[in-house]
Formats: structure tokens, C-alpha cells, sequence
């Protein structure tokens, strides 16, 4: 019974691992994925979440600060005797607390400028996030179309070697029958050779495509990954309809890295103004309270002011009650000189300033260049497919006609590879050109502020 148990926990355990195993991934669902679990997007969600704590600082800045204190001493030793005046050994001990409360009234609208840049930090963690995604996003969609293709290119590669493999066959019958020479049978071996070559290339190319993408993903196993058989069809997208100057427009509109650009010039300007609000004077609040006990003996006077005596301390809470204090107010500080630290911060976030508007500037050109590249990229790509589709054809006719001539001994068996080689090449340009072209209009949509994976 028990090998039985056994059998059976095995047989459900593999059952298991060939269904994880035989899941298919979506295009959709290597982009979440990828969004959930890629190590970058992660860091960079930590990166936001340090936002959050500096904005928190900032706000704390407008709130008053409260520390307690407090201390017990021992004095044994030689110690003077306030009853005596003389010096005794004696052991004395002294209890103190207190607690002070200070809040910044003004400091030159420092804190409302650090809060106001705590701010448009967490606006430009975000937008670096959503940058951070967006590249994930493009770099997933490339590699599950190389994949696409290269299980395309494969097919090919199958459907080629089928096909040279009746034709040995014919050559065979036809060598026999002595309509050809015995020689065309080699050259035919040889490209039957050379087919199972490229056939074990393909699959090379599939398999290091896959574990690529997988890797991408992050995944824990990723050597038996796969993804969904989508055909997935050529078609004329409207953007391409547009100007190029009206989907650079949306683009500025859109772009995450150009808002990135224009909110860290906004983060330099707050950094001048706090920089500057260190010239201004600062009014500071106060309040303190204070109070401490003993343990030495009193010294007891009359109404006179004469002693009558000596008494124990009293008790501790009556000396805390009696000797308790209070001291508020304000303070003005008023800068004056300070080693030109305070000019010299400010020369640096002038500076700082500078760079961010070259920046600026710089990711204006980059985003006007990106998008007439994409733009012409994607032109081109889709006339390259339209030729590549007409070459096929054409190719294809080719092959026909040499296989009908090679039948009847018009062509030899040379001139006749030479064609079939061409058509095969001609039907894995047409799937390089396809993807090629597919994956250039995503971009380009992309900068036109269409969803990546929501338009296959």
C-alpha cells in the first residue's frame, strides 16, 4: 500500500510540474509581470517610498520640538556642611528634570521651501518610476517578438527541410530512372545537410531568445519558459497618418522623461530659495520648565532671618513642588558673517539651476530626434516589409518554375538550389521585416501616448 501512496505522490508531483511548465505567456502578462518583479522597477519604488519619509521631514520642521530631561547624582566624599561650614565626608545626592519646547516662528520661509521641495521630489521619483516601467515595458515587448520570429524563422526552417527531403526523394526516383546524373543526388544530400543545419541553428536562436526574455522577467526558472503562439497581424497603424511634428507635440505632452527634465528645474529653483532664505534673520520660540530636590539637611530660620535649627530634607515632592521654575521668550538670530558659506550655497544652487535648464534643453533635441527617427524608422521598415512581400512572391514563383524545368532535366541541380536558397532567404526577410516593422510602429504609438500593450 505504501509503494502505492508512493507511486501515486509522484505521479501527481510530475503531473504538477508539466502543468506549470506547459503555461504559455502572454505578451500582457510579461509586462505585469515584469512590472511586478523586475529588480530595477523595484529599486526605484523604494527610491519613492524615501519621498514620502523626506516629505515627512519636512512637514515635522513646522512643528515644535519637546525634550525632557532629567538626572540623579551622588556626592560622597569631602563635601562642606551647610549647617557647619565645615568640610565633612558625607554622601549628598540631587535629583533634576525639565523639559524645554522650542518652535521655529520664522526662518526665512526656509521650511515652507523645503516642504514645497519635499513635494515636487515625490512628483519626480514618480515620474522616474513610470520612466523606469515604460523601459521595461519596450525592452519585454522586443524580446517576446524575437521570439515570435524566431518560432516563425523555425517553422520555416522545418517546412524547407520537409520539402528538401521529398526532393532527394524525386532526385532518387529520378537518378534511377536516369533522367538525371547521380551527381544532382549529392548536391541535393549536401543541401539536405545544410538544411538540418540551419534547422538546429534556429533552434539555438529560439531557445537563447526564450531565456532571455525569461531572465528579463526575473524568473526563478526560466529554461522551460514559453510564450503564447500569437499570430500576430501586420496592419497600417493611423499614427502613421500624423505629422511628425504633431506626434512630437504629443509627445511633449506625454513624456515622462520630459516632465522628469522640468521637474528637477523646479527642484533647482526651490534649492536657490533655500539657499537664500539662510540670509534672512530667524525667530525662534521658547518655553522651559525646571525643578530638583535633595537630600541634605535644612537649615531653619525665624522671621528674623536667624537660625533656630537644623531640620531633615524635606519631602521629595515638596521639593519638587517648591523649587519648580519656568523661563519663555523668543530669540532673534541675525546673520552676519559666516565664512561666506551661506553666499557659496547659493552660488552652487545658481549653478545647479544652469545644468538643469541645459538638461532641459538637452531632453527637448533628444525627444525632437527620437521621434523623427522613430518616425522615419518606422517608414521605412513598413516599405522594407511591403518589398520584402513582393520579393517573396516573386521568389516563390521562381521555385515553382526551376522545380518544373529540374523535373524535366531543363535545369541542373546548382542553378536549382540556388533558387530554392533564395526563396527560403526571401521568406525569413519577410519575418524579419515583419517584426521589425511591428515593433518600430509600437514605439512610435508610444511616443504618439498610445498604451504598449493595449493596441497588438
Amino acid at each position: 500500500m505504501n509503494k502505492i501512496q508512493s507511486l501515486l505522490v509522484i505521479f501527481a508531483f510530475v503531473s504538477l510540474s508539466s502543468f506549470g511548465q506547459s503555461k504559455k505567456w502572454t505578451l500582457e502578462e510579461c509586462v505585469n509581470y515584469a512590472l511586478q518583479n523586475n529588480i530595477s522597477i523595484k529599486q526605484s519604488t523604494f527610491d519613492s517610498e524615501l519621498t514620502d519619509i523626506t516629505r515627512k521631514d519636512a512637514i515635522g520642521r513646522f512643528l515644535p520640538s519637546a525634550n525632557a530631561n532629567a538626572s540623579h547624582s551622588w556626592n560622597i566624599g569631602l563635601n562642606q556642611n551647610i549647617t557647619t561650614g565645615l568640610l565633612e565626608n558625607q554622601t549628598t545626592q540631587f535629583t533634576s528634570a525639565g523639559l524645554n519646547v522650542g518652535v521655529d516662528i520664522y526662518k526665512g520661509m526656509q521650511n515652507q521651501n523645503q516642504l514645497r521641495k519635499a513635494n515636487l521630489s515625490k512628483i519626480a521619483a514618480q515620474y522616474q518610476l513610470t520612466k523606469m516601467q515604460e523601459d521595461v515595458s519596450l525592452n519585454v515587448v522586443n524580446a517576446y517578438l524575437q521570439i515570435l520570429f524566431n518560432k516563425e524563422n523555425l517553422k520555416v526552417q522545418k517546412e524547407q527541410l520537409v520539402l528538401d527531403t521529398k526532393q532527394m526523394e524525386r532526385t532518387t526516383e529520378l537518378v534511377e530512372a536516369g533522367v538525371v546524373a547521380k551527381g544532382d543526388l549529392l548536391d541535393v544530400k549536401a543541401t539536405l545537410a545544410t538544411d538540418n543545419q540551419r534547422l538546429i541553428n534556429a533552434e539555438n536562436t529560439l531557445l537563447l531568445s526564450k531565456l532571455s526574455l525569461g531572465q528579463l522577467l526575473q524568473l526563478a526558472d526560466f529554461k522551460d519558459f514559453d510564450i503564447a503562439d500569437e499570430d500576430i497581424v501586420v496592419k497600417d497603424s493611423p499614427v502613421l497618418l500624423e505629422e511628425p511634428n504633431a506626434i512630437l507635440k504629443k509627445a511633449k505632452e506625454t513624456r515622462t522623461e520630459l516632465k522628469l527634465a522640468q521637474t528637477n528645474l523646479q527642484l533647482a529653483e526651490k534649492d536657490i530659495q533655500i539657499a537664500k532664505g539662510a540670509y534672512q534673520p530667524t525667530l525662534q520660540g521658547f518655553y522651559g520648565f525646571n525643578t530638583r530636590a535633595s537630600n541634605s539637611d535644612r537649615i531653619l530660620f525665624n522671621s528674623s532671618g536667624q537660625v533656630i535649627g537644623i531640620s531633615g530634607p524635606n519631602a521629595l515632592f515638596n521639593q519638587f513642588s517648591d523649587n519648580k521654575g519656568q523661563n519663555f521668550g523668543a530669540q532673534l538670530t541675525i546673520p552676519i558673517f559666516n565664512g561666506f558659506a551661506t553666499r557659496n550655497n547659493v552660488s552652487r544652487s545658481k549653478v545647479a539651476l544652469e545644468k538643469s535648464k541645459l538638461a532641459l534643453n538637452q531632453q527637448e533635441l533628444d525627444l525632437e530626434r527620437t521621434v523623427y527617427t522613430a518616425f522615419t524608422d518606422t517608414k521605412g521598415a513598413q516599405k522594407t516589409h511591403e518589398s520584402a512581400t513582393a520579393t517573396l512572391e516573386a521568389r516563390q514563383n521562381a521555385m515553382e518554375y526551376a522545380k518544373e524545368r529540374y523535373e524535366v532535366g531543363l535545369m541542373n541541380i546548382f542553378d536549382y538550389n540556388q533558387t530554392q536558397t533564395m526563396f527560403v532567404n526571401a521568406q525569413s526577410e519577410v519575418l524579419r521585416t515583419k517584426y521589425d516593422y511591428i515593433f518600430r510602429t509600437k514605439i512610435l504609438e508610444f511616443y504618439f501616448g498610445i498604451p504598449i500593450i493595449n493596441n497588438k
